[in-house]
């Protein structure tokens, strides 16, 4: 079968096996390497892209599903050689250690903030929830979305 669908902005096609996943559409076929395979089940995160708006564990989405949809990866943030405010967030307040996860919890943030630019603390925290990050205690990637959503208020 062959999936159409928009890809960092870009109308694509590919054909596909139907019981691949989003995950190995994204990085095996697009070599876009910023999704990682974490536990396959969608308990870590490591997967995390947006799907039409949404946060979803692209481990966790049959290829089947993606058709027709708009799907944002780490690698679609970059505009024009700038990295997008979340980005920046991350690397000002340190939020950045083995790297790992950083990927998922940065789209996390960033789908939260497209929907809703200016969330609480709580929802902050509740975005990243299906995120696990195991070399930190969280503290600066919590600092780092308050960050983001600072900057974001800025420029509206």
């Amino acid at each position: 079968m062959v999936i159409k669908f928009t890809l960092n902005g870009e109308r694509v096609s590919a054909p596909v096996d139907n019981n691949l996943r989003l995950l190995d559409l994204l990085r095996d076929y697009f070599k876009l390497t910023g999704a990682k395979e974490g536990c396959g089940q969608g308990e870590c995160g490591a997967c995390t892209v947006i799907m039409d708006g949404r946060a979803v564990n692209a481990c966790l989405i049959p290829v089947r599903q993606v058709e027709g949809t708009e799907v944002l990866t780490i690698e679609g943030l970059e505009k024009d050689g700038e990295m997008d405010i979340v980005q920046k967030a991350f690397l000002k307040e340190g939020a950045i250690q083995c790297g790992y996860c950083s990927p998922g919890m940065i789209m996390s943030v960033k789908a939260l903030l497209m929907n809703n630019p200016n969330p609480s603390r709580k929802e902050l925290v509740e975005a990243i929830a299906g995120n696990i990050c195991r070399c930190t205690g969280y503290t600066k990637i919590i600092k780092a979305a308050e960050t983001a959503v600072e900057e974001t208020c800025a420029q509206e």
